[in-house]
């Protein structure tokens, strides 16, 4: 009876102490995570009010579909045009905006300046923390041990030397176009 009794008060007391531990390790919720909670709940809410699109056909989805696979075609020739920043008024057509410059024939579409090859996040290691709490995501380096910009204005293409008739890749943005060789001049 003595054991059953001590056994009892033992574990009282383990509920104590880590019910005493859970408490001092809770903390005061921040500001935003007070909003995100908010958040969440209006959104539970209109899901509730609202539901999902009736989505019948996913046609948009489909199109996505068959142009990415369309545009994944092995040799896929294209034709890139500058617009000149200056438009051009032609009569009954002012809306068109500037002039289209033929630039040259390339490979495929261009890729936005931006777009990185690996994931652009990663969740930080533990052991690089100074601190202990969750592990944030930090900037992951591209391949060459660069940064991309999370936007950028620029534009790679691969494009038809019309010279050597050899591939190469070109970086075009609004204001500069960086080629490998010499453009002829208008």
């Amino acid at each position: 009876m003595k054991r059953f009794f001590m056994g009892i008060v033992g574990m009282l007391f383990l509920m104590i102490t880590l019910n005493g531990c859970a408490k001092q390790s809770e903390q005061p919720q921040t500001a935003d995570e007070t909003q995100r909670i908010q958040q969440e709940k209006i959104l539970q809410e209109s899901v509730a009010q609202v539901s999902m699109p009736a989505i019948k056909n996913f046609r948009e989805k489909k199109i996505l579909k068959d142009i990415i696979e369309l545009c994944d075609q092995d040799g896929l020739v294209t034709y890139t045009y500058l617009e000149n920043m200056n438009p051009v008024i032609v009569h009954g057509n002012t809306s068109l905006g500037g002039k289209l410059t033929f630039l040259g024939q390339t490979i495929g579409y261009g890729i936005p300046y931006a777009t990185q090859f690996t994931s652009p996040q990663r969740i930080a290691n533990y052991d690089e923390l100074n601190y202990r709490g969750d592990n944030p995501v930090v900037p992951q380096a591209d391949p060459n041990g660069l940064f991309k910009p999370a936007s950028a204005e620029g534009t790679w293409i691969l494009m038809l030397d019309p010279v050597k008739k050899k591939v190469s890749p070109q970086y075009i943005e609004p204001r500069i176009v960086t080629m490998t060789y010499k453009l002829p001049v208008d």
